[in-house]
C-alpha cells in the first residue's frame, strides 16, 4: 500500500531527532508527535520517559566539569558504544541495550502511543529508535526508522532483524553497512540522505540551495582560487556562470550549540576570537541557543560584558518552541558561510553546500560523523578557538571553506525529505547519482 501521510513520532533528546522528522511534517497526521509526550503516555510512562531523557541531558554536559566529569560521560560513551566497524563481520546478536530497552516497553514504555496510533491504520515514520522498535512490538503498522548519524549503536535494531518489519532511511552509505551487520537485510534499508529542511532547497528544482551556494561560494572565495579550479563544475551543476566582480567583504559565521545545551562555554572564545573581524565589519555572528532558556542568556551575558549586545553583526537565535526555532535555524541558513558546531545530526547539513567547523565530540556517534565529514571534505576540525580570527581568516584566503561548501554538496545527500515521501508514495525508492538529484 501507498501513502501520503503517516503517524511521525520524534522524541525530545536533544534536537537532532526532532530536527530529523521536521521537514516531513506536511505528513504527518495530526501533526508530529513526541514519543513520551504526555497527552499519550500514563504517568508511569512518563517517569520511565523522564528518567531517561534526564540522564541522557545530565551525562552529554558533564564533560567539562573538574574531576567527576570524565567518569561520569564515560558512562554516556558506553551506553553509546559503536563496534569497530572493521572487521566487517555479523554482528546481529541482540546487545545488552537492545535486552534493557525490551524491558522497558513490557513494563509500559510505549503502551500509550500504540493506543494512539489505533485509531487510525497509517505507517510510522520515527527518527527514535526506542520509538520504531516499541511500534512494531506493540502493533501491527508499517514502521520507518530515520537514523539521525553515520554509525549507529546495536540498540537501533530489533532482537531479531532478519524477522523484523522495521524499514530504514538512512543518510550515507557506512549506516547502510552498519545495519547490515546488524542482520537488517537489503530490501529494508534506503539511502536516502538525512531530510533537510524544504524551505533551504526549494523542492526538486532545488533553485534555492543552488541559489544560496552560489552567492555563498561568492563569499568564500575572496582570492578566486576555488573559482579557477571549480569555476565550470560549478557553472554545470549550479547553471552559475560567472563569480561576482565585487568580491563580498563579510562573511556570517553561525555557532550552533548542542540540543541539551552541551558546550555553551566554546562560544565565549569564538566571539572573543572573532572579536576584531566583527568590529571590523569582516564577520557576522549568528550564536544558535537552540530552545534552551538558559543557553540564551548565558549568551546574552557575555555578549553584554563584551560590549556586543547592540552589535548588529551579532544575533542570538533563540525560540522556546521547537517548531519556531527551526524555521529561524532555517532562515538564518540562507546566508550562512561557516557552521560551526559538534558533529551532531547538523554534520548532514553540508548537503546545503555550508562547510563545517567540527568542535570536540560528545559521544561515539559524533566521531562517527566527523569521521565522514573529514573524509567527504565537507568538515574542517576546531583549531583553538581563542585564535579563530585568524586561523578563520586564513582557511577563507586559502580557498579552504568554498572547497569544503562545494564538497559537502557533491558528495553528501540532500534529496533526504523528497526520498522519504517517495518511498512512503511508491514503496520504492529511484537510485541517482548525480549530486542535484540525490
Amino acid at each position: 500500500m501507498t501513502y501520503d501521510k503517516a503517524w511521525v513520532i520524534s522524541a525530545n533528546m536533544g534536537l537532532g531527532h526532532q530536527r530529523a522528522v521536521y521537514p516531513l511534517r506536511d505528513n504527518a497526521h495530526n501533526g508530529i508527535r513526541l514519543f513520551g509526550d504526555d497527552l499519550v503516555s500514563s504517568s508511569k510512562e512518563r517517569r520511565l520517559w523522564m528518567i531517561f531523557q534526564k540522564s541522557y541531558e545530565f551525562l552529554s554536559r558533564t564533560r567539562n566539569i573538574p574531576l567527576v566529569g570524565p567518569p561520569l560521560f564515560s558512562i554516556l560513551e558506553k551506553v553509546q558504544n559503536i563496534s569497530p566497524y572493521y572487521p566487517f563481520k555479523d554482528r546481529s546478536r541482540p546487545s545488552f541495550q537492545v535486552k534493557s530497552l525490551y524491558s522497558l516497553i513490557k513494563g509500559g514504555m510505549g503502551h500509550g502511543l500504540s493506543t494512539l496510533l489505533s485509531s487510525k491504520r497509517l505507517p510510522v515514520i520515527t527518527s527514535f529508535y526506542a520509538a520504531a522498535i516499541a511500534v512494531e512490538e506493540l502493533t501491527d503498522l508499517p514502521v520507518y526508522c530515520i537514523i539521525c548519524d553515520a554509525d549507529i549503536n546495536r540498540v537501533w535494531v530489533s532482537k531479531d532483524p532478519k524477522k523484523s518489519r522495521i524499514v530504514y532511511f538512512v543518510p550515507c552509505g557506512r549506516a547502510m553497512r552498519r545495519l547490515k551487520q546488524y542482520g537488517v537485510p537489503d530490501d529494508r534499508i534506503f539511502v536516502t540522505g538525512f531530510p533537510l529542511p524544504d524551505e533551504n532547497i526549494g523542492g526538486l528544482s532545488m533553485h534555492i540551495l543552488k541559489r544560496d551556494l552560489s552567492q555563498r561560494l561568492d563569499r568564500l572565495d575572496p582570492t578566486g582560487h576555488f573559482s579557477i579550479i571549480h569555476g565550470e563544475e560549478v557553472a554545470y551543476y549550479l547553471g552559475h556562470t560567472k563569480y561576482s566582480t565585487k568580491k563580498p567583504e563579510c562573511i556570517t559565521v553561525t555557532y550552533a550549540v548542542g540540543g541539551a545545551g552541551a558546550q555553551t562555554e566554546i562560544a565565549r572564545d569564538v566571539v572573543r576570537g572573532l572579536m576584531p573581524q566583527i568590529k571590523a565589519g569582516k564577520v557576522k555572528l549568528n550564536l544558535v541557543a537552540g530552545v534552551r532558556e538558559n543557553v540564551r542568556q548565558n549568551f546574552e551575558n557575555f555578549l553584554n560584558k563584551m560590549g556586543l549586545s547592540n552589535n548588529e553583526a551579532v544575533r542570538v537565535i533563540h525560540d522556546n518552541s521547537f517548531e519556531r526555532y527551526y524555521l529561524k535555524f532555517s532562515d538564518i541558513l540562507h546566508t550562512t558561510d561557516v557552521l560551526w558546531t559538534k558533529p551532531s545530526e547538523l554534520s548532514f547539513y553540508c548537503g546545503l553546500g555550508i562547510p563545517i567547523i567540527m568542535a570536540p565530540c560528545i559521544g561515539p556517534h559524533e566521531a562517527a560523523n566527523k569521521m565522514w565529514l573529514q573524509e567527504i571534505g565537507a568538515g574542517i576540525p576546531q583549531v583553538d578557538a581563542k585564535y579563530c580570527g585568524e586561523w578563520l581568516m586564513d582557511y577563507l584566503i586559502d580557498g579552504r571553506f568554498a572547497q569544503a561548501a562545494w564538497d559537502g554538496f557533491l558528495y553528501a545527500r540532500s534529496m533526504g525529505k523528497y526520498k522519504i515521501q517517495e518511498v512512503l508514495a511508491t514503496g520504492t525508492m529511484t537510485r541517482e547519482i548525480s549530486p542535484v538529484k540525490r
